[in-house]
């Protein structure tokens, strides 16, 4: 038995566009119809290409995009809340719960504020501490989780290097004690090095915290290190989602499967093997009907341009939504026997 921390069922985000008085009001989904569960205590990822709708998704969950449809559920020790229902005080709380750590460590930190003031912030706007003390022993405690020396609390933001500053992000994150942390693609703009350093920091602050984290990525290889189970998003939809391992041994998805194919590899054997989507990531205003990815997918039938595939288990907790996810092996980016034919115009 699971016990999430997040469940989101049928969730969509939806915004207007092109409305005035000569145009057409229309919508985008930037989020479709998607349910997902991310346990308490786990290392949930979240992958895809950019536009795939992988922020909005995150930002939904912590109430900071309007949820449009559907329904999403915190759960704690102590509370239970509907996110599409929160009273004012509810919201407060929530704000306490969920955290977010972002993108860019050089745009996230106000350069005019300490490094004790960042992460005092959220205490005082929060009214968590009462005195100045009490804040200031909560802000030594939480920078010594984050691997920072009493001596940089007293440094403005400029005189840290980008790792530096991500932990610092970090450590404003962790200071209100949430449940839940989203980590959007928190290190992309990093050196390598500096990634391993911060992402093996989040796995301890997980296991000796007990933080369920949401970590978006668009690299299957930073994923594969950390989290525990993965979801694949493409174009506002789930298309794939299970265990890391199980996913990373067997994709049933086309698309995993070219994102899979594409992580750079060592053995020489590899070199040009990554499989090549053809165009671009449609637009969600304009989708393609039928399987979103039908339009770049090198497997796809007439099938697939007229009926959309449901999200379905294909094995134990392993979801796909590919009409021919039986027939094709796509752990080996091609169909089971001959793959000849299969395009049809």
């Amino acid at each position: 038995m699971t016990d999430p921390v997040i469940t989101a069922t049928n969730l969509t985000v939806r915004y207007t566009i092109g409305h005035g008085l000569l145009t057409k009001k229309a919508y985008l989904n930037a989020v479709d119809d998607v349910s997902l569960s991310i346990d308490k205590g786990s290392f949930f990822g979240l992958v895809g290409e950019s536009g795939s709708g992988k922020t909005t998704l995150g930002r939904a969950l912590l109430r900071a995009a309007p949820i449009t449809a559907g329904e999403v559920i915190y759960r704690d020790d102590e509370v239970r809340y509907d996110l599409r229902a929160l009273s004012k005080q509810q919201m407060k709380d929530y704000r306490k719960r969920a955290q977010l750590i972002f993108q860019d460590p050089y745009a996230a930190l106000s350069p005019r504020m300490t490094v004790r003031d960042i992460i005092a912030e959220p205490l005082e706007v929060m009214g968590l501490t009462r005195t100045r003390e009490e804040t200031d022993a909560r802000v030594r405690e939480i920078a010594a989780k984050c691997r920072l020396n009493l001596e940089h609390l007293r440094r403005f933001p400029h005189a840290f290097s980008g790792g530096q500053r991500q932990r610092i992000s970090i450590a404003r994150a962790l200071v209100s004690g949430p449940r839940f942390v989203v980590a959007d693609e928190s290190v992309a703009a990093l050196d390598v090095s500096i990634q391993a350093d911060v992402l093996n920091l989040l796995k301890a602050i997980q296991r000796d915290m007990g933080i369920s984290f949401l970590f978006i990525s668009h690299d299957l290889s930073v994923v594969a290190h950390v989290c525990d189970h993965v979801a694949v998003m493409y174009l506002g939809q789930l298309v794939e989602t299970a265990p890391t391992r199980a996913l990373f041994a067997r994709p049933r998805h086309p698309y995993t499967s070219a994102l899979l194919s594409a992580i750079p590899s060592l053995d020489p054997d590899d070199a040009g093997n990554a499989q090549k989507l053809e165009g671009e990531i449609p637009s969600p205003a304009d989708p393609p009907p039928g399987c979103k990815f039908n339009s770049r997918c090198p497997f796809a039938r007439e099938r697939c341009r007229l009926e959309a595939p449901a999200l379905r288990e294909l094995a134990p907790d392993h979801f796909g939504a590919c009409h021919f996810s039986e027939e094709f092996d796509f752990s080996r980016g091609g169909a089971t026997g001959s793959a000849k034919g299969l395009q049809q115009a």
